[in-house]
């Protein structure tokens, strides 16, 4: 029996929203496939935050169609509050009370019944490992600790979506790998996740599509190897075990970059299946054995200077 597939979790279409004359959004077009990661990415004053002000129901857009878990952002957004969990950037933990005492408090808020409210702290303080710590002060938690009891209560009311704005800014290196093992688990269970982040390592392991806005506008949008591929500088690596094939793979791919040490050729490539198939058909066809390949690609920093002409250290 076939199944249908899911709607998007989130859709906007030609959003908009200024302040005065400083136009902050200026026709935004988005997709979230649900059960999804979705990244979006930007230099500082982008529109990030905006958007996500603007989806999760907080401010109201200046024009456009916004849907959120299915339902209108403007017409129900008591309905999309129900749907989602927003957690942001600094963690809105309450330092004098427990992390049981946080969650509980959560989900009083949520309207849960005692027996369902037992069993989903419960089910939380087992997923984000606080069992030891839930009933110590949360003044007591360390970063990482802090970050994934935020996640946590973002979580109670078992939404559809979950907004993640910049969930792990602050955390050492362990923190942020435990607190993105969590996110990838959140989606294999079905939530989706829409991400704004300022690490592009971040984007770069866990989304799977990123929209890349600047000045107001969505200047870039597709997977991370996408992405990667819409700026030059990729290329095969080649290596060879004799200066005589060295040799006759320049010859046959003109102007390449060789190392008469290494015997390697750094042949341009975008990186993709189809241009991987068509330089290995050609070594074939002239009998030219290859000892190694490797496929180097831009990373996303290439992607964030070539398509803002900003630095990543402007990415927020």
């Amino acid at each position: 029996m076939m199944t249908s597939p899911r709607p998007p979790a989130i859709t906007a279409t030609a959003l908009r929203k200024s302040y005065g004359d400083h136009q902050v959004l200026d026709g935004i077009d988005l997709n979230v496939p649900a059960g999804t990661i979705f990244s979006l990415l930007g230099p500082n004053g982008a529109g990030k935050t905006t958007t996500v002000q603007i989806l999760s129901t907080l401010i109201g857009a200046d024009e456009g169609e916004l849907r959120v878990a299915g339902h209108d952002v403007t017409r129900e957004p008591d309905a999309v509050r129900a749907a989602i969990g927003v957690t942001g950037q600094f963690a809105a933990v309450d330092n004098l009370l427990t992390g049981e005492e946080n969650l509980a408090m959560m989900a009083t808020l949520h309207h849960l019944g005692r027996a369902e409210r037992k069993l989903r702290i419960a089910t939380l303080i087992e997923q984000f490992d606080l069992v030891d710590a839930a009933k110590k002060p949360a003044s007591t938690y360390s970063g990482g600790m802090r970050r994934r009891l935020d996640i946590a209560m973002g979580l109670v009311g078992d939404p559809q979506v979950l907004f993640l704005d910049e969930p792990t800014t602050g955390l050492d290196p362990r923190s942020r790998r435990a607190v993105w093992r969590l996110v990838r688990e959140l989606v294999a269970g079905g939530t989706t996740v829409f991400l704004t982040t300022q690490y592009l390592e971040e984007a770069d392991q866990l989304a799977d599509r990123i929209a890349l806005i600047d000045g107001g506008k969505v200047v870039a949008e597709g997977t991370p190897e996408e992405l990667k591929r819409l700026v030059p500088g990729g290329h095969i690596n080649l290596r060879f075990t004799e200066p005589r094939a060295l040799d006759l793979a320049a010859q046959m791919f003109g102007e390449v970059a060789r190392d008469e040490d290494e015997l390697t050729l750094q042949v341009p490539s975008d990186g993709g299946v189809d241009s991987l198939h068509a330089l290995l058909d050609k070594l074939k066809a002239a009998s030219i054995q290859a000892a190694e390949l490797s496929v180097h690609t831009p990373d996303l920093d290439d992607v964030f200077l070539a398509l803002t002409g900003k630095p990543k250290e402007s990415v927020r």
